[in-house]
């Protein structure tokens, strides 16, 4: 390796990068969670540059609103014109605005902003109001200018007089809002009953929805603030509108999944979950390069499938399987021991990349999984592991689950049937060629000490 370059006594150039700019016009949250706060988060989490005018402090944690001062308007347009007047701002986002007033203020800059997003924050997710109800008919006059509005369900039903309590009302009320001015509405389905959230773009042209699983978790907070930032900071990007709501709405459903556990009421979304996932990749892949190495090691031979062994590891917010690193080719028995055909890639796995995803929706801390060999031998060494042992008969999947979706099914049903999070799980699809046996871990180190364990308690003639 060369020897590092000392650069004692050099001036170095600077290296400047453009992100887009993007302006939020909303109330303070001291807690952190909403407002201001989020949005700062969630624009440079996307890629943007935020500034702000606040517009509102509030006195609010994930309890509740303690109290709220409205700043003067005159303050509020100062800010909007000190922003406008330095910043090329590509893109802007309304929040909190309070009062009729306030509206009025965003409505005359209006003509000055593009890409306007217009969340109309009526109340907050703790049910206190945080628009006086005079300002509600002023929002007509906004929601004229935006591009695009975001109303959940409930704010649609007081901007629209139309009650949204399915897809087909959310439709309704989002071309109601397109028809007062609006280039388009998303009409978000998370206040809607039901499994699966769907939330409802309308345009003068087309309808699109986005549907997704609902999450069992009341940390909602700052959810409307960190979508509509999102999607404020995409259209800032160039995206079209397809595109920058598709992407916010990827982005919140992880954000509201993998919350912020913080405070003592129902914490609030995880702004950065995105970018924090992105930053774990690298050692992501370098954790199962270590696992896989320690296996080469120790020459598990034994425990290696015929048709291969896959080593995979997940990010810490892993959805998919492109976010799933793995031996690519899988780990072979050679005439000297055990190794990978290739490398470690994102994405080249598919089986064991979709047991570990389907093992998280269970116990999100999994993350490392490996495959191994179903022999009588392997099956009885499962019992010196230090938790419980799942097992799957994929000859019970109903007849309504894809061949494609047999490891999925059979994760949920062990992990249904197990007292507590299991440590491997058995696919009794027979033993040898036939069956499987996923191991399961937290970490690395973990996944390494259950293969050995196994393999030091069958020895060589498993």
């Amino acid at each position: 390796m060369w020897p590092p370059v000392e650069l004692s006594g050099m001036t170095r150039a600077d290296a400047p990068v453009t992100p887009p700019v993007v302006l939020t016009v909303a109330g303070s949250d001291s807690g952190g969670g909403a407002g201001i706060q989020a949005d700062l988060k969630t624009i440079e989490a996307c890629g943007g540059f935020g500034t702000s005018a606040i517009t509102s402090v509030t006195a609010q944690n994930t309890t509740g609103v303690q109290g709220q001062h409205l700043l003067p308007t005159e303050e509020i347009e100062a800010q909007i014109e000190a922003v406008v007047e330095d910043f090329d701002v590509a893109a802007v986002k309304t929040g909190m605005l309070a009062t009729s007033d306030v509206i009025d203020l965003v409505v005359d800059h209006a003509a000055d902003l593009q890409n306007l997003v217009v969340d109309p924050v009526m109340v907050a997710a703790s049910g206190d109001r945080l628009l006086a109800a005079e300002a509600e008919d002023a929002y007509e006059a906004l929601i004229a200018e935006a591009a695009v509005v975001t109303p959940n369900a409930d704010e649609a039903a007081v901007l629209t007089g139309r009650d949204v309590d399915d897809p087909e009302t959310a439709e309704r009320a989002g071309r109601d809002l397109v028809e007062m001015g609006a280039d388009s509405a998303l009409v978000k389905g998370g206040h809607v009953p039901g499994d699966a959230v769907v939330d409802t773009l309308v345009t003068a042209d087309e309808v699109t929805t986005f549907r997704h699983d609902r999450i069992d978790t009341e940390a909602t907070h700052g959810s409307g603030c960190t979508l509509s930032s999102a999607i404020a900071t995409q259209l800032a990007h160039g995206d079209d509108l397809p595109t920058a709501v598709g992407s916010g709405i990827d982005l919140l459903a992880s954000a509201v999944r993998y919350n912020v556990d913080v405070g003592e009421g129902p914490g609030a979304v995880h702004h950065l979950v995105q970018t924090r996932n992105d930053a774990a990749r690298h050692p992501t892949s370098e954790a199962v390069e270590r696992v896989v190495s320690a296996l080469v090691d120790a020459d598990v031979s034994a425990l290696v499938p015929d048709r291969g062994m896959t080593v995979a590891g997940a990010t810490p917010y892993a959805e998919t399987p492109d976010a799933v690193a793995a031996v690519e080719g899988r780990i072979t028995r050679t005439m000297n021991g055990i190794r990978p055909n290739r490398g470690v890639r994102f994405g080249a796995s598919t089986t064991v990349a979709r047991a570990l995803l389907a093992a998280r929706e269970h116990a999100p801390s999994l993350r490392f999984a490996v495959d191994c060999r179903l022999t009588d031998a392997v099956e009885d060494a499962l019992a010196s592991l230090d938790g419980p042992v799942a097992t799957y008969d994929p000859a019970e999947r109903p007849d309504s689950v894809p061949d494609d979706a047999t490891a999925r099914w059979g994760i949920d049903r062990a992990f249904e049937t197990s007292d507590g999070t299991p440590v491997a799980v058995i696919g009794r699809e027979g033993v040898g060629t036939g069956g499987r046996v996923t191991l399961l871990a937290a970490d690395a180190d973990g996944l390494v000490s259950r293969v050995e364990t196994i393999h030091e308690t069958v020895g060589d003639g498993a």
